[in-house]
């Protein structure tokens, strides 16, 4: 289940998993969704590793603000998906 955690200008949703032990790793998942005229942009990230798993639609650009957001909210992240279990 992804819960919420915050909206931003351009009306990308940015959601959270709960912490996910795999492999000895607490991960969170992190969603980013922006509607569009044609459906969705997303883009999904895995903490701690900052690995991209999933891209389509945002740019390079974006891809590195979102990057540099979960950096500094990586903790608040964790905590709130601790919450969640």
């Amino acid at each position: 289940m992804m819960y919420p955690y915050m909206t931003l200008a351009d009306e990308t949703e940015i959601v959270h998993s709960q912490i996910i032990e795999k492999d000895g790793m607490r991960k969170v998942i992190v969603n980013f969704e922006r509607p569009t005229e044609d459906g969705f942009d997303s883009a999904r990230c895995e903490l701690p590793d900052y690995k991209w798993t999933e891209r389509q639609g945002y740019s390079d650009e974006e891809i590195a603000m979102f990057e540099e957001l979960l950096h500094s909210n990586a903790h608040l992240l964790y905590k709130y998906a601790k919450n969640r279990e």
